[in-house]
């Protein structure tokens, strides 16, 4: 497939949206860029524009569905969008106590219905034009729930499955669909977990290899692979042999 010219990238604002919106930055590529935090997300945006690109920045609440509609209709227009990277997350853990039904909701408001507002309205440009490409950033934690993270990886297993389910509706009409499962990457995010981390990847080798990955369009992308493979075993595996394990596991805070 041709290299995308224009990319709207969420989460950009750091971690690994903004290695992401880095690894893609180039000359003749049309960048937009949303976050929350304005001042990082400007820095990211500058950093693009000193290696050719035109970045445009957005303070975007991935959780505001008409705000979103709004931003992605006005960037489809100036520049066709070829690929949208839905990657806006954020975590949580019961390492504090269990966790509470506003926690709860507040994860799925951004892992969840942030990547449906975000993919949902690029697909009639992308359709009409019949082309375009989608990436959804998931984690290898929506694998199996997670008793240290439960709403986090339910979150994860949902858009997984979102994703699988619009690839195959999308086929026909010329959109490829790529559900990303990455591993520990060192973000702002993973900053905060206080237990080992196994194959820890930095964020612009991850970014670096998505977009390597990305060009061929697959199904998924998966990695570290030796953890991609652990995490495919316990969910095949039966419940009442895995969870004792996972209960032993230290939880995320």
């Amino acid at each position: 497939m041709t290299d995308p010219r224009s990319i709207l990238i969420t989460g950009a604002s750091s971690g690994l949206g903004a290695a992401l919106a880095r690894a893609y930055a180039a000359p003749d590529v049309a960048l937009a860029l949303g976050g929350r935090d304005s001042a990082r997300l400007e820095a990211v945006a500058a950093a693009c524009r000193a290696a050719g690109a035109e970045a445009r920045p957005a303070t975007a609440d991935v959780t505001d569905a008409a705000a979103m509609d709004a931003w992605i209709a006005t960037v489809d227009a100036r520049a066709p969008l070829d690929l949208v990277i839905a990657n806006a997350g954020v975590s949580g853990g019961s390492g504090g106590g269990d966790e509470d039904a506003e926690a709860t909701r507040r994860i799925f408001a951004v892992n969840l219905d942030g990547v449906v507002n975000t993919v949902s309205p690029a697909i009639p440009g992308m359709r009409a034009r019949g082309r375009g490409r989608i990436a959804i950033v998931a984690s290898i934690a929506g694998y199996r729930g997670l008793p240290g993270a439960p709403a986090y990886s339910s979150s994860k297993a949902a858009v997984l499955a979102w994703g699988d389910g619009l690839r195959g509706a999308l086929h026909g009409d010329g959109i490829a669909v790529t559900v990303v499962c990455p591993g520990f990457i060192r973000t702002p995010m993973t900053d905060a977990n206080p237990f080992p981390m196994p194959l820890i990847m930095d964020a612009d080798r991850a970014a670096r290899l998505i977009r390597r990955r990305l060009a061929r369009a697959p199904a998924r992308i998966a990695f570290p692979w030796p953890l991609h493979a652990l995490a495919w075993l316990t969910a095949a595996l039966p419940p009442g042999l895995i969870d004792p394990l996972f209960r032993r596991l230290p939880k995320k805070p």
